[in-house]
């Protein structure tokens, strides 16, 4: 039985992740941060199947200590200060959590076990002023956000590290993902989940910033197939994984709202508080090497994506409503 560790496993990709590993065949592990007191939900159906291994990307000791009693054959750095906004109000935790964090992912492995692979959650931000569409492996980046900076350092020492230890070390260019299990403070859900509460009467605006910038949308669910794919090649290679279209957010607004058959433009204010400092205003992946190397290729389309997530979030909000 094949052994995998993920950190972030209690976000969003990290409990598809451990779905699709857990349906493998895999034995799973998941780093848990010390102190963590919020409930792990997106995994409270699988949790009796898993090991969960209290650890800090911060704290290289205790990433050592992990793979030390675990042993895993197959590493998923999952963990990561994910949001782009945020980014700016805490630009050093992003830089300590995102680079130095994969940093001292790697360190550990080198030292413990360097036959170990190694997946890295690259990201689509990285390209931010795009230099050329649609975006691939070769295209250079350009990130504008903390956020985008500091995972161009995680890729690059993963790049590194595989180059200069002969470690299995890949990294996995996603494009943005999204899913029911998406935080309420992504734009996505917020929209679908407003979407929702307008639909039920429970509120009747919605306020968001910039509805121009494009981006390449898919279903996590689909993308974290990709992640193992990487990890069963013969060789370690980059690659850029999305759906390989782009859409406005406007267009996610008008796809959401017209799901529960409302007009987004009776809703929708828009507030400058909510527009990024500097914007990725337009990317779309180019994902011809993940279909020819790695056989991969998305299922759910992007008016499935949105129906799915909108349908999710008024189930939800019936449930608050309904009486216990």
């Amino acid at each position: 039985m094949p052994r995998a560790l993920i950190t972030g496993i209690a976000g969003q990709d990290g409990s598809y992740l451990a779905e699709f590993l857990l349906a493998k065949g895999y034995e799973v592990a998941g780093l848990i941060r010390r102190g963590r007191t919020e409930r792990y939900e997106r995994i409270a159906h699988i949790q009796n199947r898993l090991q969960l291994f209290e650890g800090d990307v911060l704290d290289q000791v205790s990433l050592t200590g992990v793979l030390q009693k675990f042993q895993p054959d197959e590493v998923y750095n999952l963990a990561s200060q994910s949001s782009v906004f945020r980014s700016w109000a805490e630009p050093i935790l992003t830089g300590e959590i995102n680079a130095l964090g994969v940093s001292r992912l790697l360190e550990a492995i080198r030292s413990t076990n360097p036959k170990i692979k190694f997946y890295q959650a690259s990201s689509s931000e990285m390209f931010g002023k795009v230099r050329e569409s649609p975006q691939n492996e070769l295209t250079p980046f350009y990130p504008r956000s903390p956020y985008g900076v500091s995972k161009t350092y995680g890729h690059f020492v993963t790049v590194n590290y595989r180059e200069s230890y002969g470690l299995f070390a890949t990294s996995g260019i996603l494009f943005n993902h999204e899913s029911p299990r998406r935080g309420l403070d992504f734009v996505t859900r917020k929209i679908t989940y407003g979407a929702a509460s307008i639909a039920a009467g429970r509120t009747q605006t919605l306020v968001l910033g910039n509805l121009d910038v494009e981006r390449d949308w898919g279903f996590a669910g689909d993308y974290v197939e990709a992640m193992w794919s990487m990890l069963q090649q013969s060789v370690p290679e980059d690659f850029v994984i999305g759906q390989g279209t782009a859409h406005s957010l406007r267009d996610f607004l008008r796809t959401a709202f017209e799901h529960l058959g409302l007009n987004w433009e009776k809703f929708v204010h828009i507030d400058p508080k909510f527009m990024r400092l500097a914007e990725v205003e337009h990317v779309v992946a180019d994902c011809a090497k993940a279909h020819a190397k790695l056989g991969w290729k998305p299922r759910t389309s992007f008016c499935d994506l949105v129906g799915m997530m909108v349908d999710s979030d008024v189930k939800l909000l019936k449930a608050q409503t309904s009486p216990k």
